[in-house]
């Protein structure tokens, strides 16, 4: 069954990688490293069809050196994700997706935290142009947009993180709100036309600040808005010695009782987590997932956590399928790679 993973990690692996060469470490190659969790080769093996690959910066990067690092890991989106491996297609835009070729798979770029840009929207224009298509205002620290899960202040939104979820709407581009203070994930709920929390668990399961309480996550759900399980162990349960993939589906189990169970989806955090779920290490066992959830729900409904719910759920969806009183176009019907196959 095929994948659509919403978050991973790879190109801050990359990018360490390559600053690391200066001092005689070997630089990552995509294709096969084996330090890479979302290599190409476990992509292909694990079913992806479409990964997201997320521009993380550290917290202690100085300021102004923050924009150069997000475009270093840009560079390597396109110089060794993309340029090096012809099967890795570009996802510019949403309608791309339904263009894929059986052998390939869509590559999403994204922003982890609005530090990169700072306060200047030039610079976030210009990410839209690089084809960023979703953006958390916060990794776990403040920044000039909002407070972060992590900060002990706890604010919301500011007016300019507020003007970034206005520009994300009107670009078709998710908000994410995985990473964002409780205050502030409200604040989003408020304005954001395409809220999604791309790698986040269940609080009532795992009382965690990255987790979203049932408030939350039913907000969510009355917005359309995706919720993407994460495989971090710590935000599963709190014995990490040992986490199975049933224990990471009691956290399905859960959203799906608030009425989530067309608006669960996958966000590994893969290559951003050093301790794994057994039998779910790196990409290439996103099929040992599968199967486990094909014991307790329905082929639909699994097709629905794999990779459907997300389809459904883009920006924009119902003017890119034509979607009229609950009639599908013929376009829709026309698109092929997502069959059951």
């Amino acid at each position: 069954m095929k994948i659509i993973d919403t978050h991973c990690d790879a190109l801050l692996k990359l990018q360490l990688a390559k600053r690391g060469s200066f001092f005689q470490q070997e630089p990552l190659n995509f294709t096969d490293s084996e330090a890479l969790d979302t290599n190409f080769q476990r992509l292909h093996a694990g079913g992806v069809k479409v990964q997201f690959f997320a521009i993380f910066l550290y917290p202690d990067v100085p300021s102004d050196e923050k924009w150069q690092h997000a475009l270093e890991q840009v560079d390597l989106f396109y110089t060794e994700v993309l340029g090096k491996n012809p099967a890795m297609k570009h996802i510019k835009k949403w309608e791309d997706i339904d263009r894929l070729k059986d052998n390939e798979i869509g590559a999403v770029l994204t922003l982890e935290g609005a530090d990169a840009f700072g306060n200047d929207l030039m610079k976030l224009r210009q990410l839209y142009r690089l084809g960023v298509l979703s953006i958390g205002l916060t990794w776990n620290n403040a920044n000039l947009c909002a407070d972060g899960a992590g900060e002990p202040r706890g604010g919301g939104l500011t007016l300019l993180g507020k003007e970034v979820v206005r520009l994300n709407n009107e670009h078709r581009v998710f908000t994410d709100v995985s990473h964002l203070s409780v205050k502030g994930f409200w604040d989003v709920m408020e304005l954001a036309d395409y809220p999604m929390a791309s790698h986040s668990n269940a609080r009532a399961l795992r009382n965690h600040p990255r987790n979203l309480d049932d408030d939350q996550a039913k907000a969510m759900f009355a917005k359309n808005g995706l919720i993407d399980v994460v495989f971090c162990l710590d935000f599963i349960k709190e014995d990490t010695s040992k986490v199975t993939i049933p224990d990471l589906i009691k956290h399905i189990d859960h959203f799906c009782g608030l009425g989530g169970v067309q608006n669960i989806g996958i966000g590994s955090d893969f290559d951003g987590i050093g301790a794994y779920i057994e039998d779910l290490e790196n990409a290439s066992k996103f099929q040992n997932l599968v199967n486990e959830l094909q014991k307790r729900y329905s082929e639909e409904e699994v097709a629905g956590f794999a990779y459907r719910n997300f389809l459904e759920h883009r920006p924009g969806i119902q003017a890119l399928r034509g979607i009229d009183n609950g009639r599908t176009s013929e376009k829709q019907s026309e698109v092929g790679i997502w069959q059951k196959r």
